[in-house]
């Protein structure tokens, strides 16, 4: 996708750029999870056919679970390469959201089965890792590998926080999958903060001196 602006040729996707750079192994990266007050933080990286075509991939939160569910299964079929990796509430008190996020995006690229030539992240801030990378704010809505990534990222977090329920039924996790709701923030003052719930966020600390 191109456009003309002052005389100068832009991209207004980036994965489109590299490809005729000719580089064809592109991975697309990005996570699911800086928010919530429990829960891990998700990242997926892919890479995808250089000229593959997904129906209806796009920012993951603009899709519906079921269309999510489908793409999830799509791209896991189809892609070239894939990982998922995730850190946890302990890892994200010790390193901070932001740190974390980044370090699990960088084991997500590690784990791929291929040896991407370029990476494309999600966001404003590199990774920490000697890959040629770059960086693309609202790269969801812009990179098809980096929409791939997050579709695996967030299905594969929702099923977590699913699964979660069976051990900590009374804060419902299916509902909200760790967001601040109102409902998550009362069961939190009715029951305090269960060993998935991120210590450090507001929402959370204000019950661990109390209950811990």
């Amino acid at each position: 996708m191109r456009e003309l602006r002052g005389g100068k040729l832009l991209f207004a996707d980036p994965e489109a750029y590299w490809r005729l750079q000719g580089i064809s192994c592109i991975a697309g990266v990005d996570e699911v999870g800086r928010g919530p007050l429990a829960g891990p933080v998700v990242a997926a990286a892919v890479v995808l056919p250089p000229a593959a075509e997904f129906s209806g991939l796009r920012d993951s939160k603009l899709l519906t679970p079921e269309a999510r569910t489908a793409l999830d299964l799509e791209i896991r079929s189809r892609a070239l390469a894939f990982a998922v990796r995730e850190l946890g509430p302990r890892h994200i008190e010790r390193l901070g959201i932001l740190a974390a996020s980044l370090k699990a995006m960088a084991q997500a690229v590690q784990a791929l089965s291929l040896l991407p030539e370029m990476v494309l992240v999600d966001g404003p801030h590199p990774l920490p890792l000697a890959y040629p990378q770059q960086p693309v704010v609202k790269g969801d809505d812009l990179c098809p590998s980096i929409s791939a990534a997050a579709v695996l990222a967030k299905v594969h977090r929702d099923r977590l926080m699913t699964a979660y329920h069976r051990q900590y039924p009374q804060y419902n996790f299916p509902r909200h999958k760790g967001y601040a709701t109102a409902e998550h923030l009362e069961a939190l003052r009715c029951w305090g903060p269960c060993p998935i719930h991120r210590r450090t966020f507001s929402g959370v600390k204000e019950w661990v001196v109390d209950r811990e």
